[in-house]
């Protein structure tokens, strides 16, 4: 199994764990509401979760991780969940749910 795909196993557990909000897309992974995508699985196999502008730069500090990066371009707004955060599912619920409801704060598109 490739990283991708272990990814996105892990990916459809963390977001089938979060009842407010589904899964999207067949070759590129995502979550969006309000008209904002919120959270994806790029093809690396990395996940990237969008959150204001403090609190990116906050859990940057905190994961020890950076902007997140997909087709070669720093997705704005976005944090790289690092590796070792994906088995803890709780906080990843957590962090997802707080995405969510960041989105669903802005004026919808």
């Amino acid at each position: 199994m490739s990283k991708w795909e272990e990814r996105l196993k892990v990916y459809d557990q963390l977001v089938a764990s979060c009842p407010r909000f589904e899964r999207k897309g067949k070759t590129m992974p995502y979550t969006s509401a309000n008209g904002y995508m919120f959270s994806l699985l790029n093809h690396a196999g990395d996940i990237g979760i969008r959150y204001s502008p403090e609190v990116q730069e906050r859990y940057i500090a905190a994961f020890r991780s950076s902007h997140f990066r997909s087709h070669n371009s720093v997705m704005d707004g976005y944090v790289l969940i690092p590796e070792t955060m994906l088995s803890n599912r709780e906080k990843m619920v957590k962090l997802l749910d707080e995405s969510y409801d960041y989105v669903m704060g802005l004026e919808p598109k």
